[in-house]
C-alpha cells in the first residue's frame, strides 16, 4: 500500500502539476475566515465573496469588533451564516485576548479556535505556515480514500491517520492539493468520469465493477 501511495501521488502529479490551494487570502486571519466560509461551500463560492469583506475587514481586532448582522450578511452567500458568523467572531475574539492578535502557528492552539477544526488547522499550517502537519480531509480526500481503499472508515480525524501511516511525510504538502483537484476534475461525487481516471487500476470500487 505504501509503493502503491508513492505511485498514487506521481500520477496526480503529473495530472494537475499546478495544483494548489483555490481559496483567495492575503493575512492569516483572512485564511481562517476563508476556510470557516468553505464549510459545506465551494472554494469558487468563497472567493466571491470574500472581496467585500476583506476590503472592509482584515485582522483579527477587526473582525472582533464587527456587528455579528453585519458580518452575517456579509457571509450569507456561502451558507450557515448565522453559525459561521458566530465563530468567526468568537475566534477574532479569541486571537486579540489570548494571542494578542496574532494566529498562533500550532495545531493544538488552532484547534482551540472557535470554528477551527483538524482539517482547518491542517490547512492553515500549509497554507499560512508552510508546514505540513498532516493531511486535510475534505469530501473528495474522503471518497478517494474509501475507493481506493486506502481507508474505510467514515469519520475525518480516522481516514487522516490511516493516509498518514501510506504516504511519505514530505508527500503531505502535495496530497493535500492532489486529491482536491481529482475529486473536482475526474473522481467527482455525482458521474465521476471513471473512463478518464489514472488511479482506475487502484479503484477498488471501479475495480468491483
Amino acid at each position: 500500500m505504501k509503493k502503491q501511495s508513492e505511485e498514487l501521488v506521481d500520477i496526480l502529479r503529473k495530472e494537475y502539476p499546478d495544483a494548489k490551494c483555490s481559496l483567495n487570502f492575503e493575512t492569516p486571519f483572512e485564511m481562517i475566515v476563508a476556510v470557516m466560509l468553505s464549510a459545506q461551500c465551494t472554494d469558487d463560492r468563497v472567493n466571491k465573496t470574500t472581496p467585500a469583506i476583506f476590503a472592509k475587514y482584515k485582522e483579527p481586532e477587526e473582525f472582533a469588533k464587527i456587528d455579528l448582522e453585519e458580518l452575517e450578511e456579509l457571509i450569507h452567500p456561502c451558507g450557515f451564516y448565522k453559525n459561521k458568523a458566530k465563530n468567526i467572531k468568537k475566534c477574532a475574539e479569541m486571537i486579540v485576548t489570548k494571542y494578542n492578535g496574532k494566529v498562533p502557528k500550532t495545531m493544538e492552539e488552532l484547534m482551540s479556535l472557535p470554528g477551527v477544526g483538524r482539517k482547518s488547522a491542517n490547512v492553515v499550517m500549509l497554507e499560512v505556515f508552510g508546514e505540513a502537519k498532516g493531511i486535510a480531509v475534505d469530501t473528495h480526500c474522503k471518497r478517494i480514500s474509501n475507493k481506493l481503499g486506502l481507508s474505510f472508515e467514515n469519520e475525518p480525524e480516522k481516514i487522516e491517520q490511516d493516509l498518514l501511516k501510506f504516504f511519505n511525510k514530505k508527500d503531505y504538502k502535495d496530497v493535500n492539493h492532489l486529491l482536491i483537484w481529482h475529486g473536482r476534475n475526474i473522481c467527482t461525487a455525482r458521474n465521476p468520469k471513471c473512463n478518464e481516471c489514472k488511479l482506475s487500476k487502484m479503484c477498488k470500487e471501479y475495480n468491483k465493477k
